[in-house]
């Protein structure tokens, strides 16, 4: 995005053009009018793409192509970003970058929270892209400032905080060579993208594994990949990994006085937050497939808790090398999915399919775990019609391939 455009789009006739460009988008593709011609017809077939052109060759009889796209680029980016920040993406400003690798709000809002609860009052954003940290730290009562390398990502992360309504300073500067020893907490999020895509070798992360390091000397927070190695985390830094309603989002590295257990899992759902560290872990044995199975979170593998979920539902493991969790007992939990076994069916695909058409099944979800089958393939393989819907649980117990027949709770 060109600098000067963007700052014309934050003028009182940027945003004008702004606010038109989603009304005419928004109208476009269910019949409004284009340009003085019905959507329908602009769009030719209906076709999304085609009603976006007619909207900006409207807007460009009054603006310049440059403005145009401009504005047209944001309706776009906010309507993506609404997955991320909820109903505060159609007030705030993205790149496609940027709106990529900034953190869920939800993430976010956590992570302030915590910071809050360990009784920060300031933190400085090493690298704060377009300012989604930085806002759910606003929000939270932190004072926030924030440093990007990239002048677009600064121009941005400041019209998002002055177009919220919060406080905040931001300024373009290379995030290791910054003084931040003022700030209570340091917080980074090392880009994992290079020119050439994901950057898979920490010390190829910008700022690099060892600037990193640096930061756990004190009180800090470090954003980093789900699949970062146990081995990687430095002794006396706390490991946790956070899913939101279902999927594994990132993985935290808390340092100092913010550090207060070796693992973390922490899962965002629906009706709150529910967290288990190493201090819920006792261990685990391994046994047979009792009436309940149990599908852990995300986060929950990753941090490797899985028997800790065991303990909390009274069971144990199907396998040492597989998370699945087994019980005779039926517990709801926010860190697994429950299902109930209904019978053990043959793991062989051919018995397996005349299984399930003796049983009437036409829709099959199937769930796999420590086994090489592919879901699409098998279902299309087994060419199942029928009225009923199963599940079936595709694994190993005691290292034998073994089929579930299983109804979810």
């Amino acid at each position: 995005m060109d600098l000067a455009a963007f700052a014309w789009l934050l003028t009182d006739d940027g945003q004008r053009l702004l606010a038109r460009a989603t009304e005419m988008t928004a109208a476009a593709p269910t019949g409004g009018r284009v340009g003085g011609k019905s959507a329908s017809r602009a769009a030719g077939k209906g076709e999304g793409k085609s009603s976006a052109l007619a909207v900006q060759a409207a807007l460009r009889k009054d603006e310049t192509a440059e403005r145009v796209a401009a504005a047209m680029t944001q309706v776009d980016l906010r309507r993506k970003a609404a997955a991320k920040f909820g109903d505060l993406a159609p007030k705030m400003y993205f790149t496609p970058d940027g709106l990529e690798q900034a953190t869920r709000l939800a993430v976010a809002h956590h992570r302030a929270a915590r910071l809050r609860a360990f009784n920060a009052a300031s933190v400085i954003d090493l690298g704060c892209g377009i300012g989604g940290d930085l806002i759910a730290a606003a929000r939270a009562g932190l004072t926030a400032a924030g440093v990007d390398h990239d002048p677009e990502r600064v121009a941005i992360a400041q019209a998002n905080l002055d177009a919220l309504g919060l406080p905040g300073a931001v300024t373009v500067a290379d995030a290791t060579t910054v003084d931040h020893s003022p700030f209570d907490v340091a917080y980074a999020d090392p880009a994992r993208r290079g020119a050439k895509g994901r950057v898979f070798s920490a010390e190829g992360w910008t700022p690099p594994w060892s600037w990193v390091e640096t930061l756990f000397a004190r009180d800090a927070c470090v954003k980093v990949a789900p699949g970062i190695p146990h081995d990687l985390v430095p002794e006396k830094v706390e490991a946790e990994w956070v899913s939101d309603r279902g999927e594994v989002k990132e993985a935290a590295l808390w340092s100092g006085s913010l550090a207060s257990t070796q693992r973390r899992a922490t899962v965002i759902g629906e009706r709150g937050l529910a967290t288990l560290t190493t201090e819920d872990d006792p261990g685990g044995e391994v046994g047979a497939v009792a009436e309940f199975l149990y599908e852990p979170d995300g986060a929950v593998i990753r941090a490797g808790l899985v028997t800790a979920v065991a303990a909390g539902v009274q069971g144990h493991l199907i396998d040492e090398h597989i998370a699945y969790v087994t019980s005779s007992a039926s517990f709801e939990t926010p860190f697994a999915r429950g299902y109930q076994v209904l019978e053990e069916l043959p793991y062989r695909e051919k018995q397996l399919k005349a299984a399930l058409r003796e049983r009437g099944v036409g829709r099959l979800t199937i769930k796999k775990r420590g086994v090489q089958v592919v879901p699409e393939q098998l279902r299309k393989r087994l060419a199942l019609s029928g009225p009923e819907e199963a599940t079936i649980v595709l694994t190993r117990v005691g290292g034998e391939g073994t089929c579930l027949l299983v109804r979810p709770f």
